[in-house]
C-alpha cells in the first residue's frame, strides 16, 4: 500500500488538519482536549483511522498511548518512531502536539512515495495526556510506561471534579488495572524523533523554518496550600480578616521576582479558591507554581525564595540532553540550527529512559503557544514534514 505522491502532501495536510479542527474547539477559538474525555475519544478514533488508511497496525500500551507500525518491531528489531500528542491545555492552540502527529503520518506517505524500503520498522506514536491538563502530571503516558510515574500514583491522580485517572480510564472503556510500566512497548522504540511547533521565537529571530532540538530545560510543578478563614466580605473589618488571597498575591510576586533575579521562568497559572464567592473571604486557596530554567540550580534558587510557603512537588523533570550523536546527525542532514527549549515533551521522558531521542522544531512566527493565537505558517509546516522525512529516511537507510 502506498501513500500520496509528494505533490499531494499539501492537500493531505489540509485534509487532516480540517478533520482535527472541530474536535474540542472552544467558543473563544482555542481547544480543550483533555485526556480520557469525549474529545480525546474522537481523537483516538481519528488516529486509528489515519493509521488504517495507510495499512499500519495499531496497538495501545498500558498507559493508553497509541502506536501505529509500518513493520513489526517484535520480529524485526526496535524501530524508529516519530509522533507527538493530540491533547491540549485549557484554551490551547491547534499546533502543540497535533502538528507532530500529522507530520508523522505525512512523512510515512513521503517515504513510500520515494520508494524507501526501511531497514527497521517505523512507528507513529500518539502519547496520552502529554499536557497533564486534567490530572496534573505532564507527559503522564510516557512517564507511566517508562516507570517514571508509579502506577499506584497514576491511578490515584484526580481532576478538579474529583474523578480519578483510574475511573476516567474505566469510563473510556479501558482496563485501569493494566496501567503501569510497559517494558515491552519501550523495547520496541530504538530511536525517537518528535516534531513540534517551537514554543518560542528562536526560529523567527533566526529567520529559519526548522531547527533540531538538543536539550529540554529542567522543570517542575509545585502545589501550594494557603489557609485562611472564611468570612463575610461586607461586614468583616480589614484588620479582622485572615485572607489567603493576600498570601496568594505574595506568592505570585515572589515567584516573578525570583525568576527575574535568577534568570529563570516561574508562573502561577492555576488557582483553586474556596468557596470562590464574590462576597466571601476565601477559607482556602490552592495555587500551582511552574518553574523552569536552563540550569537546575536556578530553579532551586527561585524555590528557596518561596520557602515561607508550604509546597508539594507534583512533578519534576531534570535537565534532558538529547542523544548527542543523533542531534549531530540530524543537524548535518538538515543543515539546520540547533536549539534548546524550556517546554517539556515526551521525547524528553523517553530520552531519560535511555532511548536515543531528539526533536525537530517548526517556526512559530510570534512565539506564542498554549494559546488560541498559537500559529505556524502552512509552508513552514510542510517544510517540517520534508525535514522529518529526510531524517527518517537516513535513520532507516
Amino acid at each position: 500500500m502506498t501513500g500520496p505522491t509528494l505533490d499531494d502532501h499539501g492537500k493531505e495536510f489540509d485534509r487532516m488538519w480540517a478533520d482535527l479542527a472541530p474536535v474540542g474547539r472552544e467558543p473563544g477559538g482555542g481547544y480543550r482536549r483533555f485526556a480520557w474525555t469525549r474529545a480525546d475519544h474522537t481523537l483516538r478514533e481519528w488516529f486509528v483511522a489515519e493509521a488504517g488508511r495507510r495499512g499500519l497496525s495499531t496497538v495501545v500500551d498500558r498507559a493508553g498511548n497509541q502506536w501505529a507500525w509500518w513493520g513489526d518491531p517484535d520480529t524485526d528489531g526496535p524501530g524508529v518512531v516519530t509522533g507527538s500528542h493530540l491533547d491540549s491545555v485549557p484554551s490551547g492552540g491547534a499546533y502543540d502536539g497535533p502538528l507532530g502527529v500529522v507530520s508523522a503520518f505525512l512523512a510515512v506517505d513521503a517515504l513510500r512515495a520515494r520508494g524507501v524500503r526501511p531497514s527497521r520498522p517505523i512507528g507513529v506514536a500518539c502519547f496520552a495526556d502529554e499536557e497533564g491538563a486534567r490530572f496534573g502530571v505532564a507527559c503522564a503516558g510516557s512517564r507511566i510506561i517508562t516507570g517514571a510515574l508509579p502506577a499506584d500514583r497514576a491511578r490515584g491522580l484526580t481532576d478538579d471534579d474529583g474523578t480519578s485517572l483510574s475511573d476516567a480510564v474505566r469510563q473510556s472503556g479501558y482496563d485501569a488495572e493494566l496501567i503501569g510500566p510497559d517494558p515491552k512497548t519501550v523495547r520496541r522504540v530504538g530511536t525517537f524523533l518528535e516534531l513540534h511547533i517551537e514554543q518560542g521565537r528562536g526560529l523567527a529571530d533566526l529567520d529559519w523554518p526548522v531547527a533540531v532540538g538538543n536539550m529540554i530545560w529542567p522543570h517542575g510543578r509545585w502545589r501550594v496550600e494557603l489557609a485562611g478563614r472564611a468570612d463575610h466580605a461586607g461586614t468583616t473589618a480589614l484588620a479582622d480578616r485572615d485572607d489567603p488571597m493576600l498570601r496568594l498575591a505574595a506568592l505570585i510576586e515572589g515567584a516573578r521576582a525570583g525568576a527575574a533575579r535568577h534568570d529563570a521562568l516561574a508562573t502561577v497559572g492555576k488557582v483553586k479558591i474556596e468557596p470562590n464567592g464574590v462576597n466571601a473571604i476565601p477559607s482556602h486557596v490552592t495555587a500551582w507554581v511552574d518553574c523552569r530554567a536552563a540550569e537546575t540550580e536556578r530553579v532551586e534558587r527561585v524555590l528557596a525564595g518561596l520557602a515561607e510557603f508550604t509546597s508539594t512537588n507534583e512533578s519534576w523533570t531534570p535537565v534532558t540532553v538529547f542523544d548527542e550523536a543523533l542531534v549531530a546527525q540530524l543537524s548535518r542532514t538538515l543543515d539546520a540550527p540547533v536549539l534548546s527549549t524550556g517546554a517539556g515533551h515526551d521525547a524528553g521522558i523517553l530520552s531519560a529512559a535511555g532511548i536515543p531521542a531528539a526533536m525537530l522544531f517548526v517556526r512559530n512566527p510570534t512565539g506564542v503557544s498554549h494559546s488560541p493565537d498559537e500559529h505556524a505558517e502552512r509552508a513552514d509546516c510542510l517544510a517540517g514534514v520534508e525535514a522529518l522525512t529526510r531524517c527518517l529516511a537516513e535513520l532507516v537507510a
